[in-house]
């Protein structure tokens, strides 16, 4: 699609050139690809009469009364603002039409005005209204109309531009001579799949004359967006196996030690798992794994035996983990692994003096350092290795793909192990990380017990804390978990405390404590330490816990408001119970009256404990939007494409892919050359 400048196109010009780049707008293409979110049907004009509360309707009609209202003053007044309001009739039937502080109108809309209006019909004080509906005259031009008699498109806007003028924009660019509509997808693709060409597929996401016109339009770009994403994981894992990496010398006496030093014997799921992993580091490429297993599989177990492997190499290691709880938890389950191996353990996290982390750069530059652990501290500039072999990410949801890739740069093409305890549904994980071989530690080593989870209600309270008590009395301790939302932080802060002394009171002579996010660094690394050790018995957090604060002693973890939270974070919650080396319980208190889909959730939860079960279940409840957003690091950015809702898409784009890419691996053939094009210009983005 050959470009003019956008500030050229009729209706623009530099001024609202300016408001369109806000919205990311700055080419023709931009525009053109600047899709509705929704869709309204403005086709049919309803009767006045047959209105009822709560639809969605369009009406024509004659002004035949108006009203403006100035502002009633008092702190609760429903009327704070100067409204002005029509009385509209079509000759069966009259309604309101009101709008708040738009008083500007009374000089727009006249008595005898035909006008139309299309709005969300309320009820205030026993009368029906549209409120703030949009309206336009009727002047004898509807035939044509891009917002009246037609279903029209809905865009996401920014100050200084209508729906309306956009529409027109939009419209005009389309009709415009000057652009050559090339199509990025190749022709023998667009036959399969039976899609329009470039520009009727454009005409008919933006201007459908019908529903099924929309709905095949935004199919052809659902899947155009998600067949260039795959491409691109297929022609980066191509490229990857064409790096020379290291090939690891595997010393079975080493893998001996580490065994020996974990004094317990692998599932055979790790066993299974270790041997791909020790099978890819002796590849001439660098291995590039995903590691997924649910909490408490023991994947960091395994990933010991890669670290192992990578010093004993005389390379140096580096795990990266994102809280610097959860950094010092790693480092004791290293040195306790590495004990007597001759291995230099560090730490690298952002909260180390000046001097401790001068000492600790100097030592990893000059090799001293074996295994390094450490948070995002360790992609800072000054953080040089004289040998990176190995890197390994802990919860990579945290990590954005920049940040990975910032560690690796630190060495020569080292290996990549990316451990995972997020549940990611199976149908899912190929397709969000093709370009990673996936691993899945699919059990739990045989002394670890599933927790039991009980649902209950405010007045089982008294029965929770007698649990809890029993617990406590035996030696283990609880956690009690309370949401904790960043948009009132104070006001949770103060609830935090409040609770605190409710639990203080109730459990006296247990040690209590508080920990949360805001809490410093040495704070936060004092009470996991603390709690470690047992000198604190109950741990009241916020979800910061979710990752990180692993205590086999700690056999309670209770939920208050479990409905404020989603499914797979209540499973990542309880994983922090599941590694106890009791038998661990996980109980909700929910309140009374809760939504009909927070009750699924806890029901879910209450009856599931397998990890994948719950992503899949997740993905049923929670649809595209917020489940998207847990696992979009490392995925192409969509504009209208959404992984999760359209997966059998993404299935059929992920096949073209892969058939494009087996025959024609460095896209030279003459029908490939827009697929060439539209990358080029993906990647220089």
């Amino acid at each position: 699609m050959e470009e003019i400048e956008l500030r050229y196109l009729k209706g623009i010009g530099p001024k609202r050139e300016k408001i369109l780049n806000r919205l990311n707008i700055y080419s023709v293409k931009d525009l053109l690809y600047y899709f509705p979110l929704r869709y309204e049907d403005r086709r049919k004009f309803h009767s006045i009469d047959d209105l009822k509360e709560g639809e969605v309707y369009l009406v024509k009609g004659k002004v035949i009364g108006r009203n403006v209202r100035k502002p009633f003053k008092g702190k609760n007044s429903f009327f704070s603002l100067p409204l002005f309001e029509i009385l509209l009739s079509d000759g069966k039937g009259v309604v309101w039409c009101v709008w708040f502080n738009q008083v500007y109108l009374e000089n727009i809309l006249k008595v005898n005005d035909e006008i139309m209006v299309y709005g969300k019909v309320q009820r205030f004080k026993g009368r029906l209204q549209f409120n703030s509906p949009q309206y336009e005259k009727i002047e004898g031009k509807e035939e044509n109309s891009l917002d009246w008699g037609r279903i029209v498109g809905v865009y996401r806007l920014t100050k200084g531009i209508n729906q309306k003028n956009l529409r027109k924009i939009i419209f005009f660019a389309l009709k415009n001579n000057s652009i050559s509509w090339d199509d990025s997808l190749p022709f023998y693709i667009r036959q399969e799949k039976k899609f329009p060409n470039i520009k009727e597929s454009l005409e008919n996401i933006h201007f459908p004359e019908e529903w099924e016109k929309a709905k095949e339009a935004r199919e052809r770009f659902i899947f155009e967006e998600l067949f260039f994403s795959q491409i691109l994981v297929y022609l980066r894992k191509i490229k990857h196996r064409l790096q020379r990496g290291i090939s690891f010398k595997i010393n079975e006496s080493v893998i001996e030690q580490i065994r020996t030093n974990i004094s317990f014997s692998l599932t055979s799921s790790q066993e299974r798992v270790l041997k791909e992993i020790l099978e890819d580091m002796q590849k001439v490429y660098p291995m590039q794994r995903l590691l997924q297993g649910d909490v408490g599989c023991g994947k960091t177990v395994v990933a010991c035996f890669a670290m192992g492997v990578c010093a004993d190499n005389n390379y140096q290691a580096a795990l990266m983990a994102p809280t610097e709880i959860l950094v010092y938890q790693h480092y004791h389950t290293l040195t306790k692994i590495f004990r007597n191996m001759g291995f230099n353990i560090g730490v690298l996290t952002s909260s180390l003096s000046k001097k401790e982390k001068r000492r600790v750069l100097e030592d990893l530059s000059k090799g001293k350092i074996d295994i390094i652990v450490g948070t995002h501290a360790m992609i800072e500039e000054n953080v040089r290795f004289a040998s990176l072999g190995l890197v390994v990410i802990d919860e990579q949801h945290k990590f954005g793909v920049e940040q990975r890739a910032l560690l690796s740069k630190k060495g020569e093409n080292p290996d990549c192990l990316i451990m995972s305890a997020t549940p990611i549904p199976r149908s899912l994980a190929l397709s969000l990380y093709g370009d990673l071989d996936p691993s899945v530690i699919d059990e739990l080593p045989p002394l670890r017990k599933e927790p039991y989870t009980f649902w209950v209600e405010e007045n089982k309270r008294g029965w929770v804390y007698n649990l809890i008590k029993k617990e406590l009395s035996q030696g283990r301790q609880a956690f009690i978990i309370y949401p904790f939302i960043e948009e009132s932080v104070q006001s949770d802060l103060k609830s935090l405390k409040e609770m605190y002394e409710r639990i203080k009171e109730e459990f006296k002579g247990f040690k209590v404590e508080v920990f949360h996010g805001k809490l410093t660094a040495a704070e936060k690394k004092r009470i996991g330490e603390e709690f470690r050790q047992n000198k604190i018995q109950i741990l009241i957090s916020t979800t910061v816990v979710e990752v990180g604060v692993n205590v086999e002693n700690a056999s309670v973890m209770v939920v208050e408001n479990p409905e404020r939270f989603g499914l797979a974070q209540l499973h990542q919650l309880r994983g922090r119970v599941r590694r106890s080396i009791y038998q661990p319980y996980f109980v909700l208190i929910s309140k009374e009256n809760i939504s009909s889909e927070a009750k699924k959730r806890l029901e879910i939860i209450s009856k599931v404990n397998d990890g994948f079960t719950i992503a899949e279940k997740d993905l049923e409840l929670r649809g595209p939007g917020d489940f998207f957003g847990h696992y979009q690091h490392g995925f192409p950015t969509m504009q209208i494409a959404n992984p999760i809702r359209d997966l059998k898409i993404l299935q059929e784009a992920r096949r073209a892919a892969y058939y494009v890419v087996k025959k024609d691996p460095y896209l030279k053939a003459p029908y490939h050359r827009s697929i060439k094009e539209k990358i080029k210009s993906l990647l220089s983005s």
